[in-house]
């Protein structure tokens, strides 16, 4: 067979090759008509910038006392006030459930410097489907032994911060009603109930475990917290994994809804915001970009009609998404001659991973396509030509920048609002992590929709380790890379941290007022 080449009409792609018995003929007829299907996933700058005017009035809309209740994008307090500035010190547990594993942390803190130990437990099934009850004595009883195991009993108790990745009500830095549960969890009288007071009862229960528990987050103010504690000017975490959230520091007084709920002069006049930015879309602000691909990902989905820009980011979605599309160009006939795959035509068929597989092949050399093809194989496809997996590539790679750009307008969208002179942004999520290019896509995208002469520094969470120190040196000055993922564990100790440092603040400042007070 004839390897030919040719080139993509789309700028950011690179050469993609074509190959039949003829050279390039009726494969490059098929190209076309690929690409013409394919054309509603390419979002232009000009939409991306009508979406962040979209995005900014939904996030004012969230923060707003009047429209909050009914706004798309919920803007939820986390009630965090302040990101550590490197005078933080002493002994910190942190506690992270967000599956049916869990984390208990021992951190110490020491300025910049972080030691960490931690233990995985596991959550039976039957814990996770039984009541709540049963669930955190579970958790207050691997907490006890923790404690038994590292010499913590009996000694004075230590702050912790709860790391509770499971969709809440936050009323206060302290108080988390669960609204539902997800990933597998059924526990029975947890909904509607505050976590952290069902995590005292259950350690006040065993008499033997003595904690103060300081703070709740979820993983994405834990991810802002993480990288903040090693570059100060973090204001924004982000995750983009398996579902994609924002958080951001926000001014208190431009919070219409905190108005006599935080006062600003009692402490920093700050708070992290939580965008629930997911929902961005749920109430039709995303129709203009939405395609006919996403609607059925949407229709086929556990939540029909929700989570309408996770959807288009994710990595729950994205696999699913391209699975979508090829099955339809399969239908069409212009994959696979036609030929159909029980596989390719069932739901979930495609997870995520084999888009980062396939478009890693886009940056092989040879361009031998081995992954794709591999990966289209055991989807029970064989009539696979190279230009079959030439133009399988391509819609990945039209889905991947397609997500990446969206995020990116998102995360604009806040840089553009703080009007900060540096923003650190943190990141965490296996998308970002593991996709071959939607880092690099996600920078350029940044830099072309942020106003202009802001700076921005693009940083995935960090565990302070010193392959992180190592390759922070290395990165110029406008970027600075920060590899981890440990923004819930590590995060939760330093918001529970922070804490503890306001709070001593507050009492400080009381005090001195007293005396002023009592000298005059």
């Amino acid at each position: 067979m004839k390897r030919a080449a040719y080139q993509c009409e789309r700028d950011r792609f690179a050469k993609l090759r074509a190959v039949d018995g003829s050279g390039i003929g009726a494969d490059y007829d098929d190209v076309r008509l690929i690409q013409e299907i394919c054309k509603s996933l390419l979002v232009s700058d000009e939409k991306l910038r009508e979406l962040m005017d979209l995005m900014l009035l939904s996030m004012e809309e969230g923060l707003a006392k009047e429209t909050a209740s009914t706004a798309a994008v919920k803007m939820l307090p986390s009630y965090v006030r302040s990101v550590p500035n490197g005078t933080e010190s002493g002994h910190f547990l942190a506690l992270d459930l967000g599956g049916t594993n869990f984390r208990v942390l021992l951190i110490t803190l020491d300025g910049k410097k972080a030691d960490m130990v931690s233990k995985i437990y596991r959550i039976p099934d039957s814990l996770m489907k039984g009541t709540g009850q049963v669930l955190f004595d579970h958790i207050a009883d691997c907490l006890a032994k923790f404690m038994v195991e590292h010499d913590l009993s009996g000694k004075p108790k230590l702050p912790l911060g709860f790391t509770f990745s499971f969709p809440c009500r936050q009323e206060g830095l302290t108080c988390a009603r669960l609204i539902n549960w997800t990933k597998g969890f059924s526990a029975a009288g947890v909904e509607g109930k505050d976590v952290v007071t069902l995590l005292r009862e259950a350690c006040q229960r065993r008499k033997d475990v003595d904690i103060d528990v300081v703070a709740v987050l979820n993983d994405t103010t834990g991810t802002l917290m993480a990288c903040a504690h090693k570059e100060n000017t973090c204001q924004v975490g982000v995750i983009v994994g398996t579902g994609t959230n924002a958080c951001y520091v926000e001014k208190i007084s431009r919070c219409g809804k905190l108005d006599g709920e935080m006062d600003p002069n009692d402490g920093p006049d700050e708070v992290i915001i939580n965008t629930e930015w997911g929902a961005f879309g749920d109430d039709g602000r995303m129709d203009s970009v939405r395609t006919e691909f996403d609607r059925n990902v949407d229709a086929n989905s556990i939540n029909p009609g929700k989570q309408i820009f996770e959807k288009m980011i994710s990595g729950m979605y994205m696999g699913e998404l391209v699975r979508v599309v090829l099955e339809h160009l399969t239908k069409e006939g212009l994959l696979f001659e036609g030929s159909t795959s029980t596989a390719l035509f069932r739901r979930g068929a495609f997870p995520t991973k084999y888009v980062s597989e396939i478009e890693s092949d886009l940056h092989e050399e040879d361009r031998t396509f081995q992954n794709t093809f591999n990966i289209l194989e055991d989807l029970g496809l064989e009539r696979i030509t190279p230009t079959d997996c030439a133009n399988v590539a391509y819609v990945c790679s039209l889905v991947s920048a397609r997500a990446a750009h969206l995020c990116a307008a998102g995360i604009a969208v806040l840089l553009n609002r703080m009007q900060k002179p540096m923003v650190t942004v943190g990141v965490d999520g296996s998308v970002y992590r593991f996709h071959p290019t939607f880092k690099q896509l996600l920078d350029q995208k940044i830099d072309q929709l942020v106003d202009r002469g802001l700076e921005f520094q693009l940083m995935l969470s960090e565990d302070g380790s010193g392959k992180g120190a190592a390759l922070v040196a290395a990165v110029a000055c406008r970027f600075q890379l920060m590899l981890s993922e440990d923004g819930s564990g590590k995060g939760a100790a330093l918001v529970a941290a922070v804490a503890c440092r306001v709070e001593q603040e507050r009492v400080q400042r009381l005090l001195a007022q007293q005396k002023i007070g009592n000298s005059s």
